[in-house]
C-alpha cells in the first residue's frame, strides 16, 4: 500500500496558490507545509514580543481558509510546523476558521520544542522533535496537525509511521522517510527549481513535488501530471545534497546514512528512491538558539567612470577618520567591481563600494554613520553618490546551535479532545561519527584538458546552517565522477574559493549519488540574520565554484 505525501512549502513567503494546485492537481494522502527556517524563528520571535499571541505563520491561515473544503472533500491530511513559536495558537485559529466555514475537522497540535525559558538571554531556543508526536495526533484521527519546531524530515516521517504502523527502532524505514522528507522539505527545488542544469526542463513554473511511499520505507518522487518542472536522478540529487554534511544525517527519531541512497530513473518524472540504510539517533537534540546580535546599518557608495580605486580609497579614509569618534564595534568594507571601461551606460561604467557597521549601541550605527555619509556629499569624490541614504540602524540576529539530551524535552501530542500524549524518547542512541571515507576510484588516463568552467560537467547547490555553509557537487556520468574525485580536493576548493582559505574546509564522498559534499565552517559568521557576507545563506556558492575553471579533460568535455 502506498502513501502519497505532497509538499505545498518550502519557507514562509512560498507561492501561496500551491495548497490549492496539490490539492486539486491529483491524488494525495497527506499534503505537508514546511514555513520555517532559521531565520524565519528569529521573525517570528520579533513578532512574539509585539504580541504575545503571534509567532505563527499566518500565511497558513489565508491559505487554508481557501482550501479547508477540499482537503475535507478529498480526505487530505494536513500536516505542517506553521505554528513556529505557537503551534497551540495556531490549532486554536484553525478550529475556528473551521467553525466559522462549517467543516468538521479535528485539529491536533505538537509541543515540547519551546526552551526559551532554558536561555534568557534568547529571543527564541526551540528544539528540533522527531515524527512521532505527529504520528500520535494522526493515529488518534487528527485530520490537521500544527507543529513548531520540528525537523523538516519529521513533517513526512511521521504520517509514514502512522500509516505503515512503525515504531521506533525500525531504522531503515524510517530513514528512507527520513531521506523522502528532505528531497520534498524545500518544494520546488526538488522540480526543477534553483537547478544547476534548469535549461533541461520547462521551469518557469515548477509544479510542487510529492513522494510515493512504500512500506519498506523506499518512495518515488515525482509531481502531479501536467505541472512545471521536472525531476530526475539531477534534480533529487540535488536537494539530497542541500544543506547536509557527511554520510551520517542525524536527526531526532533515526540517522540516515546518505551514502547508501540509490536513485533511479523509473519513468518521466518519477525518480525510486531505495535501499536507505539507518542507524540508531544521536542522544542529544538539536536546539536552534536566537538572540538579537546588536544593530546594523549600511551604505553603498557608487564610484563611476575613472580612477575607481582612488576614488575608493578616498571616501573610506574619510568615512574612517568621520567614524573614528564613536567607531562601530565591527567595520566591513566591499569593494564590487562591477565597472567596464568604455562602457556604453553610467550603471556598467559604476562600482559599488558597500559598508556594513554592527554595534551594540543602534546610535553608532544610525545617527553616526548617516551623518558621516551624508555629509560627504559635497567634499568627496567626483560623481559622489549612493543607492541608498543610510537609515537609522536595524535588529540583527544571531543563530546558534547547542544540543541537550532527549529528557531535556517534553515531547506532547495534543489531541483535538485536549488529551495530551506524551511521546517516549528513543531507548537506543548512538554517538555522532564521520563514517570511513570510501576508497576513492581509479583516476582517468591521461589526455589533452582544456581550461573551462567546472559547471559545464559538475552540478552544484550550496546553503547555510548556522555559521557554516556546505556546497554539495555532483556529476553525471562514471568518468566524471573519476576525475572529480581526484581533482576537487579540499585544498583545490580552498584555492577556488579564496574566501575559504583561512578557514576549515570539509570534504565528504558519497559515491552512490557521485557527489561531493564540502563543508565550510565559519564563513557566514554569526548565520544568515547576521548578514555576515554579501550572500549570506551561501545560496549562489555553489555556483560561483562552478563558475571556476580548472583544467578539464577534453573527453568529458
Amino acid at each position: 500500500m502506498t502513501l502519497r505525501i505532497g509538499n505545498a512549502s518550502g519557507f514562509y513567503g512560498d507561492r501561496f496558490d500551491a495548497m490549492r494546485e496539490m490539492l486539486t492537481g491529483g491524488e494525495l494522502d497527506v499534503l505537508t507545509g514546511d514555513y520555517l527556517a532559521e531565520l524565519t524563528m528569529l521573525v517570528l520571535g520579533r513578532d512574539r514580543l509585539k504580541d504575545p499571541a503571534a509567532g505563527y505563520a499566518r500565511t497558513f491561515l489565508r491559505q487554508l481558509e481557501e482550501c479547508l473544503g477540499l482537503a475535507h472533500e478529498r480526505s487530505v491530511k494536513i500536516v505542517t510546523n506553521a505554528g513556529g513559536l505557537n503551534p497551540a495558537g495556531l490549532a486554536e485559529a484553525v478550529r475556528q476558521l473551521a467553525d466559522r466555514l462549517g467543516i468538521p475537522v479535528r485539529v491536533a497540535h505538537v509541543e515540547g520544542d519551546d526552551l526559551t525559558s532554558v536561555y534568557p538571554h534568547g529571543l527564541a531556543a526551540h528544539a528540533y522533535l522527531g515524527g512521532f508526536g505527529i504520528a500520535d495526533c494522526l493515529r488518534e484521527g487528527a485530520d490537521i496537525v500544527v507543529t513548531g519546531r520540528v525537523t523538516d524530515a519529521a513533517l513526512v516521517t511521521g504520517p509514514a509511521a502512522a500509516h505503515f504502523g512503525w515504531r521506533p527502532g525500525e531504522y531503515d524505514r524510517l530513514a528512507g522517510a527520513v531521506v523522502a522528507g528532505h528531497v520534498l522539505e524545500c518544494g520546488t527545488q526538488a522540480t526543477g527549481g534553483n537547478y544547476a542544469f534548469f535549461g533541461d526542463g520547462d521551469v518557469r513554473r515548477p509544479g510542487f513535488p510529492l513522494a510515493e511511499i512504500h512500506e519498506d520505507g523506499s518512495c518515488v518522487i515525482t509531481k502531479h501530471r501536467g505541472t512545471g518542472g521536472f525531476v530526475d536522478v539531477g534534480t533529487v540529487t540535488a536537494q539530497l545534497l542541500y544543506e547536509t554534511g557527511g554520510a551520517r544525517y542525524a536527526g531526532p527519531d533515526v540517522t540516515a546514512r546518505l551514502d547508501t541512497v540509490r536513485l533511479t530513473q523509473d519513468g518521466p518524472d518519477r525518480v525510486r528512491v531505495d535501499g536507505v540504510r539507518g542507524e540508531a539517533p544521536p542522544p542529544t537534540l538539536k536546539v536552534g538558539l536566537n538572540r538579537l546580535g546588536g544593530f546594523r546599518n549600511e551604505v553603498v557608495f557608487v564610484l563611476t567612470g575613472l580612477d575607481i580605486e582612488a576614488k575608493a580609497a578616498l571616501v573610506r579614509e574619510q568615512m574612517s577618520d568621520a567614524l573614528a569618534k564613536s567607531p562601530p564595534a565591527d567595520s566591513r568594507w566591499e569593494f564590487v567591481r562591477t565597472d567596464r571601461g568604455d562602457a556604453d551606460t553610467e550603471e556598467t561604467a559604476s562600482a559599488l563600494l558597500r559598508l556594513v557597521v554592527r554595534d551594540a549601541d543602534q546610535g553608532v550605527v544610525g545617527r553616526a554613520l548617516s551623518g558621516a555619509a551624508i555629509e560627504l556629499a559635497l567634499a568627496s569624490y567626483p560623481g559622489f553618490h549612493v543607492v541608498a541614504p543610510p537609515g537609522k540602524g536595524a535588529p540583527y540576529g544571531v543563530f546558534e546551535s547547542v544540543y541537550v539530551p532527549h529528557g531535556a524535552v517534553d515531547h506532547v501530542a495534543v489531541l483535538d479532545n485536549g488529551r495530551r500524549v506524551h511521546v517516549a524518547a528513543p531507548h537506543d542512541t548512538a554517538v555522532l561519527s564521520d563514517v570511513p571515507q570510501p576508497s576513492l576510484p581509479d583516476p582517468l588516463p591521461s589526455g589533452p584538458t582544456r581550461r573551462a568552467p567546472l559547471g559545464l560537467i559538475a552540478g552544484a547547490r550550496s546553503g547555510d546552517k548556522g555559521g557554516n555553509a556546505n556546497v554539495g557537487v555532483w556529476v553525471r556520468s562514471d568518468e566524471a565522477w573519476r576525475w572529480l574525485t581526484h581533482e576537487l580536493t579540499a585544498e583545490r576548493f580552498r584555492e577556488l574559493i579564496p574566501e575559504s582559505r583561512e578557514l576549515t574546509v570539509v570534504r565528504h564522498l558519497l559515491p552512490n549519488l557521485r557527489a561531493l559534499n564540502f563543508v565550510v565552517e565559519g564563513i557566514l559568521g554569526e548565520g544568515v540574520a547576521a548578514q555576515h557576507r554579501f550572500d549570506p545563506q551561501a545560496k549562489a556558492l555553489g555556483e560561483w565554484l562552478r563558475s571556476r575553471h580548472l583544467d578539464i579533460p577534453e573527453v568529458l568535455l
